[in-house]
């Protein structure tokens, strides 16, 4: 029996992702007149099929592909859940995921559009609802969270079955609840936010909340 998504198959035989060093978005080669890149992240890049608009295909970097039966079993593990995407099928380079409205959190940093506590509490919600399902809920950050009609959906959950806390949650977190008064309503530089990402990404996930603050504000100072 054939599923709505096969139509997008072709097409997407055609792209191929490589990954980058130092933590850098991968690299697409190929293209396919129906297909357009709605997502880019370190280890994957996703497409939405203008013959399956209700999808999204996830496609890993040619070393990652490991990843994708791990981001399967998750999303299993996970069941139905209003915080995350919902998972259809895997195969060997992608899944095949619920294609979900909305712009990141960090695109709302960009464009100046208010990001309310409401999803802060959900995403909160979320990690604590990953925890009963025995799993860990790492790499939450501004790129993989989007703001939907108010509310916060997760779109990414590979790393939920590794141990440890990456801390970045609640770095941003304390960061909303400090800081994002000064900014809500306003548009943040790309250079700004890029710079700060490829910091964190380097040496920030090893530092204390006070010394990626103390970063932050001696960029902010620098350049006014």
């Amino acid at each position: 029996m054939e599923n709505d998504w096969d139509k997008a198959i072709g097409s997407l035989s055609k792209i191929k992702v490589f990954s980058n060093p130092n933590n850098e978005p991968v690299t697409i080669c190929g293209e396919a007149d129906d297909l357009k890149c709605i997502g880019v992240g370190t280890d994957a890049a996703v497409f939405q099929s203008l013959s399956a608009p209700a999808y999204a295909f996830k496609i890993y970097a040619k070393d990652k592909v490991h990843k994708v039966k791990i981001e399967a079993t998750v999303y299993q593990v996970l069941e139905e859940s209003p915080y995350f995407s919902t998972c259809f099928a895997s195969y060997n380079e992608y899944l095949v995921l619920s294609y979900e409205e909305g712009k990141t959190l960090f695109d709302c940093i960009l464009q100046g559009i208010h990001i309310p506590k409401q999803v802060v509490n959900e995403v909160e919600e979320a990690r604590e609802y990953v925890r009963k399902k025995g799993l860990n809920p790492r790499d939450i950050h501004l790129k993989n969270i989007l703001l939907q009609n108010g509310r916060a959906k997760i779109i990414d959950v590979s790393e939920y079955t590794l141990q440890g806390n990456d801390h970045r949650w609640e770095h941003l977190k304390k960061g909303y609840e400090q800081y994002y008064h000064l900014i809500d309503g306003n548009s943040v530089p790309f250079w700004l936010v890029e710079t700060i990402r490829k910091w964190y990404n380097q040496r920030g996930k090893n530092s204390s909340f006070e010394e990626f603050t103390k970063y932050i504000l001696k960029l902010l100072l620098k350049n006014n």
